[in-house]
């Protein structure tokens, strides 16, 4: 019996698949940890994310908000959290009114705080929009982070911190960006649930 053409394609891409997240195991599970740890502390501070993407990365924007508004496993508070993609009149206002590179930049320039983080997922790498997000925000003081695809790009030069996923195929690039949207979804929910450091006071005369 002949095999169907398309499995080879199919195997090709779970080889891609693979070899992508294995990477991400050796290479992004420490900045990913990273970032839980600070997110949680930012949000439980009275802080707010701001997450931005075009396309398939714009869905992966708004899964990794739904998730912190929402819950990812287990019961907890709410956390603000904002796609700037879904506020369809303001994009559609600000695309129409400035152009659709400022569609992101306006939106952090009006909802941003110091304090706050940006993240910008982008399997290039180079969209102008969020590429003004990112100097947007960090004028204004937000933490900017980065998921993009293979570095260096412009996207990742134009943020404080980034990780960016070594595959030649989009398609692979937004799978391991989910991968570590849910990632960094279990990392924060780990931070969140911790209990907090607990301080030793001083005693007078001896050594701490």
């Amino acid at each position: 019996m002949t095999e169907h053409p398309a499995l080879d394609a199919a195997r090709l891409h779970c080889r891609s698949l693979q070899d992508a997240l294995d990477g991400l195991g050796r290479h992004g599970l420490p900045r990913i940890a990273d970032w839980g740890g600070r997110l949680a502390s930012v949000l439980t501070g009275g802080g707010r994310l701001l997450a931005a993407g075009n396309g398939g990365s714009a869905a992966q924007a708004q899964h990794l908000t739904a998730e912190l508004v929402g819950r990812y496993r287990s019961e907890r508070p709410a956390y603000s959290a904002l796609a700037l993609h879904a506020e369809t009149s303001s994009v559609t206002a600000i695309g129409n009114d400035y152009g659709f590179d400022h569609v992101y930049a306006r939106q952090v320039a009006a909802h941003g705080r110091p304090g706050d983080v940006l993240m910008l997922l982008s399997t290039s790498g180079r969209s102008a929009n969020l590429i003004a997000a990112a100097v947007a925000a960090r004028r204004a003081g937000l933490g900017v982070w980065a998921l993009t695809g293979p570095g260096p790009n412009p996207l990742m030069e134009a943020a404080d911190e980034s990780l960016c996923v070594a595959a030649a195929s989009t398609a692979t690039v937004q799978e391991i960006h989910l991968v570590a949207v849910h990632l960094l979804c279990e990392c924060f929910d780990a931070a969140v649930a911790a209990p907090p450091a607990r301080t030793v006071a001083a005693v007078p005369g001896r050594l701490t």
